[in-house]
C-alpha cells in the first residue's frame, strides 16, 4: 500500500469516528479536542473532518421545492375586530389581558 493510499484509509476512518461521534450528539469542536487530545495532529483531524462533514452533506435530501412563507399586515382597527371576535374566557393570562387592555 502506497503511502498516499494508507493516509486515505486513515483519513476516511477517522471521518467515520467523527460522523459516529456526531451522531451521538458530540458537537464538531468537542470530536475535535478530543482527537487532538489523542495525539492526532491537527492537519489529519481537519482533513478528517472535512472528508466527514462533505460526506454528510451528500446524504442529506435536496428540497425539491422552497417553503412558501406567507404572512398579513394587521393594523391595529383589524386586530382589534379579530380579538373582539374571539372567545376570550379559555385563552391563556397575557392574551386575557391583552383583550382587556386594548379590547
Amino acid at each position: 500500500m502506497t503511502n498516499k493510499m494508507l493516509e486515505k484509509s486513515q483519513n476516511q476512518e477517522l471521518a467515520d469516528h467523527i460522523k459516529k461521534n456526531l451522531a451521538k450528539g458530540y458537537t464538531p469542536d468537542a470530536v475535535k479536542y478530543s482527537l487532538l487530545a489523542q495525539r492526532y495532529s491537527r492537519t489529519t483531524v481537519e482533513k478528517a473532518m472535512e472528508i466527514a462533514q462533505k460526506q454528510l452533506a451528500a446524504s442529506v435530501p435536496k428540497m425539491e421545492e422552497r417553503p412558501k412563507v406567507t404572512y398579513e399586515v394587521i393594523d391595529d382597527e383589524d386586530m382589534k375586530k379579530k380579538v373582539g371576535e374571539q372567545d376570550v374566557s379559555s385563552r391563556g393570562f397575557f392574551s386575557r389581558t391583552w383583550h382587556k387592555i386594548f379590547g
